[in-house]
């Protein structure tokens, strides 16, 4: 519980990425001290969507990796495709979410926003929800690089921006009442978090900013990172609230730990506290 809204985490599942992709600049010296890996170097990532209530709707961030990746995708990431049954599983219908916020546009954050009917057709896996995501992010998976263009699949957001179903942001703002959007550039240029802020307490889905517990150092970041000496100064800005405001954060893609509290310790280092 977060004040009067109720959060609860629901996954699409864990798929392989390799451990150097992972953790960028990072030595495998230092952060296999902390994470598994395979004879192939290959960690295991989460796929952490996190569903608020609020009392008066369901409001849901990230859809996970969804099921519709073409066969080269998933021969190298797999394709769990589970948050649809463990959302059914937990009471939760299609029709139950009523806003579903895109933090950015890669395969592996919006894969469920829609999925392909009978007819081969794309449709919102969510009938009756707002989707928001940031315009510069909309406008960027348009015409991404070479070097990122394959974590971009049109298929789970145009339809949406087409038949007005999905709103672009233009800036950081308040979705709903004590839920909002604040960008985080540095994974992605125009990537935002998502504040739950409810009866003086605060938690946020900081998503890429932070994907597992062992990247909350500063200088940790990931090599699918395009900005990464923005990453830092993002964390920077992120840490110089959060910690204070003992904010719960959430973390996209780690497998075994999916909030807990990000803390100094005597040194000044950043640790991680999880729940009790």
């Amino acid at each position: 519980m977060v004040g009067d809204f109720e959060l609860t985490i629901f996954s699409d599942g864990t798929y392989p990425l390799d451990g150097g992709a992972f953790f960028g600049v990072i030595p495998k010296a230092m952060w296999s001290r902390k994470v598994d890996s395979d004879e192939k170097n290959y960690v295991t990532a989460g796929l952490n969507s996190l569903l608020i209530r609020t009392g008066k709707q369901n409001v849901l961030v990230e859809t996970g990796m969804g099921n519709k990746l073409s066969e080269r995708m998933v021969k190298i990431f797999g394709q769990p495709a589970e948050l649809f049954d463990n959302l059914s599983a937990g009471g939760i219908s299609p029709e139950d979410i009523g806003i579903v916020i895109n933090t950015h546009l890669h395969f592996d954050h919006c894969g469920w926003n829609t999925v392909r009917n009978q007819d081969g057709k794309i449709v919102p896996t969510f009938p009756r929800a707002k989707y928001y995501v940031r315009e510069g992010e909309w406008q960027y998976a348009r015409q991404p690089s070479l070097r990122d263009a394959i974590s971009y699949v049109p298929e789970n957001y145009d339809p949406l921006v087409q038949s007005g179903q999905m709103t672009l942001l233009k800036g950081d703002q308040e979705i709903v009442p004590g839920i909002s959007v604040k960008a985080f550039p540095g994974h992605t240029a125009h990537m935002q978090a998502v504040v739950v802020t409810s009866g003086g307490l605060t938690a946020c889905y900081i998503s890429d900013l932070i994907p597992t517990t062992a990247h909350i150092d500063l200088v940790w970041g990931m090599a699918f990172d395009l900005f990464p000496l923005q990453t830092i100064e993002s964390k920077k800005q992120y840490y110089a609230q959060s910690v204070p405001g003992k904010w719960l954060t959430v973390f996209t893609h780690d497998a075994k730990t999916p909030w807990a509290y990000v803390e100094r310790d005597g040194l000044g280092k950043m640790v991680v506290r999880g729940i009790i």
